[in-house]
């Protein structure tokens, strides 16, 4: 049987000017009053919610095995989320980052003010928007053999995610600059080998009994144990510009995992992590995204991006013909290397017109489309 995967989508809530604006709570409770349907598991679309900042708007498939009903999902989320923002005057926009300054305005529930006074400028700067996939585990067992083997990856997801070059009115430098926000986060990043359940569990006791942290939901490690689901959190990525990356990035999270999951079954001792190595693969992913070089989990040596995505389909290709989405796997990252990255996207139309507000409104298109 296949696994399940779920996917969460941030997405920032913009105006007619591109500008963010603070209308989420208020677009939420229009779509109540106005009695909008609400998404099941036959009519799609998943959960909708608020997120960190009132500037953000957040959806949730529900668990399918099927890619191509994932990917059905995955647009009628951001349809969803179109249609709540219709209701206040705004635009949804899949950008990881605000190309546009901003002030963010914290969501008004007791934790996220919790956060926002005791993270100081970590907290109120945290306009960023992410991809989160969830894949079905067996256990705690399973799902910790699986951390300790995936982690070398990851770096290459957040590279085919990479969605946030402008930061506060101005280019970056970074191809996923919401990744080098991210990580001001006391517990985010690439975790150490766990070995099992008991040692995950105490590493999680621990980081929250050092008081720096509010609860075990703040563990913000790259990939987790979700603690609502029975799966794999792979939380490394932007979100996508386009519902055809965050397809692929579903099915290549759950390449991951069932390669890893086999692994393990099969007896095969987990690689050494060395978050030093970790970390620096994560930041030069974040920096140029598809664009350049990235590091080889093979090497931990520079090699072209096309060639460690190569790496990755190679390492997972044999649970990607298994699941019957090998086909489409090829098929998206073809569109993703014709396209460019959401970064090189963003950079294009920015290019052409020199106008923040021209990227904001062809990022809404590309999130539609």
């Amino acid at each position: 049987m296949k696994r399940t995967i779920g996917i969460e989508e941030e997405f920032l809530l913009v105006g007619a000017d591109g500008r963010p604006v603070a209308r989420a709570s208020e677009a939420l409770d229009a779509a109540e009053v106005d009695g909008a349907p609400q998404a099941s598991a036959q009519t799609g679309g998943g959960a909708l919610e608020t997120e960190f900042m009132e500037e953000q708007l957040e959806t949730a498939t529900h668990p399918r095995s099927d890619l191509t009903e994932l990917a059905a999902e995955i647009r009628a989320g951001r349809e969803r989320a179109q249609t709540a923002a219709d209701r206040v005057g705004a635009r949804v926009a899949a950008l990881a980052t605000s190309p546009w300054r901003f002030e963010g305005t914290t969501v008004a529930r007791l934790r996220y003010l919790e956060a926002r006074a005791a993270f100081g400028l970590t907290a109120r700067e945290q306009l960023t928007s992410g991809c989160h996939v969830h894949v079905a585990v067996a256990d705690d067992a399973e799902g910790v053999a699986v951390l300790d083997r995936i982690g070398p990856w990851l770096s290459v997801l957040l590279a085919l995610s990479a969605n946030s070059p402008f930061w506060q009115g101005e280019d970056s430098g970074f191809a996923s600059y919401r990744s080098q926000v991210w990580a001001r986060w006391p517990t985010s990043g690439p975790a150490r080998s766990f070995g099992s359940p008991e040692a995950y569990r105490q590493a999680v006791d621990d980081l929250v009994a050092t008081g720096t942290i509010l609860d075990q939901d703040m563990v913000y490690f790259d990939a987790r144990l979700s603690s609502r689901y029975p799966t794999v959190e792979v939380r490394v990525a932007d979100v996508c510009l386009d519902a055809d990356t965050a397809t692929l990035l579903g099915a290549l999270a759950r390449g991951l995992v069932e390669t890893a999951a086999r692994e393990a079954t099969d007896g095969l001792a987990a690689p050494v992590l060395r978050p030093e190595l970790l970390r620096t693969a994560a930041w030069r992913a974040g920096r140029s995204g598809l664009a350049t070089e990235l590091l080889s989990p093979r090497t931990w040596r520079p090699a072209p991006a096309h060639d460690v995505v190569g790496q990755l389909v190679a390492h997972v290709r044999e649970a990607l013909v298994d699941a019957g989405d090998l086909d489409a796997v090829t098929e998206l990252l073809g569109r993703l290397w014709a396209a460019g990255d959401g970064a090189a996207r963003q950079r294009a139309w920015h290019a052409a017109s020199g106008d923040l507000r021209a990227v904001v409104d062809r990022a809404v298109e590309a999130t539609h489309a």
